[in-house]
């Protein structure tokens, strides 16, 4: 189930790269997608909880989560948009830091410098990937660099943000009120790109479209929370650090992107980075 959920968030990054490139303009993607997935969790919740009650008192965090949520996917579809999957593959590998540095500022654990060696070579990792990839250096390029630095937080964030609860309702639950919010604010954004958008894509860009809302989105939301019960979140996590790597072999398997050796040196500092990092911190001893 863990190869199966890395495997399918890996292969998102070339699908989505695949349909941006082929036919449908990055908003109207997101819009379409996310319409599909909170769809899936409103009927999957409702028939197996036959409610989508939330306590007031769970509104604003839910609220926070999907505006980070619809953050994290338009700058997910903007990036992949401007720059290649391989790189922004390779750029998410930043997530653990990014996760880390929220944690801290909410004082679950303290900065050492164990962290700080960390996010230095992850740092400088990120800067070989960014010059490792080449080509243009226009604005439209680095904006793409920046933009995938801004999903790794934002997912960071997200996943910091979510998880308290996930110690109240089940995770089809939370998916299905948080994607739904965050198709509203994506479909707002994106509403004049969405109107004048060519629907005519044909059924090769529609089925992608649709697997990659079934596979990345619902069926990897069921398998990551069933791997954490099963292994623990610690062995899991450690797998699933596999992902950039992945993502960046597919894309230039299946897209044919080339991928230098600054990319392979950049993706190989900010894994080290990440496993610096797990003895980063110690806990923030209790007031």
């Amino acid at each position: 189930m863990l190869l199966t959920t890395i495997l399918l968030w890996s292969l998102n990054l070339s699908v989505t790269k695949y349909i941006l490139d082929n036919g449908l303009e990055p908003l109207s993607y997101a819009t379409a997608r996310y319409a599909l997935a909170g769809a899936i969790f409103v009927a999957l919740t409702l028939f197996a909880q036959r409610t989508l009650r939330i306590e007031r008192r769970h509104v604003p965090v839910l609220l926070l989560t999907a505006v980070l949520l619809w953050l994290n996917q338009v700058c997910f579809v903007l990036a992949l948009d401007a720059t290649s999957a391989s790189t922004i593959g390779l750029l998410i590998g930043t997530i653990p830091i990014f996760a880390a540095l929220f944690g801290v500022a909410l004082g679950h654990e303290r900065l050492g410098r164990r962290f700080w060696a960390a996010a230095a070579i992850s740092s400088v990792g990120v800067a070989l990937v960014a010059v490792g990839a080449g080509g243009d250096v226009s604005g439209g390029y680095w904006g793409g660099i920046l933009l995938g630095l801004v999903t790794a937080a934002t997912w960071a964030a997200y996943s910091v943000a979510v998880t308290p609860l996930m110690r109240t309702y089940s995770p089809s639950h939370v998916s299905a009120i948080v994607i739904s919010g965050a198709w509203v604010l994506i479909a707002l954004v994106g509403l004049p790109v969405t109107t004048s958008q060519d629907w005519a894509v044909g059924w090769e860009i529609w089925t992608l479209l649709v697997l990659a809302t079934v596979g990345p989105l619902v069926l990897t939301n069921i398998l990551w929370f069933r791997v954490l019960h099963r292994i623990g979140p610690a062995r899991a996590t450690l797998a699933a650090n596999l992902q950039p790597f992945v993502a960046a072999v597919l894309a230039v398997v299946l897209l044919s992107e080339p991928l230098g050796l600054a990319q392979i040196a950049g993706g190989v500092l900010i894994a080290v980075g990440i496993v610096v990092a797990r003895r980063r911190t110690t806990p923030a001893q209790a007031a």
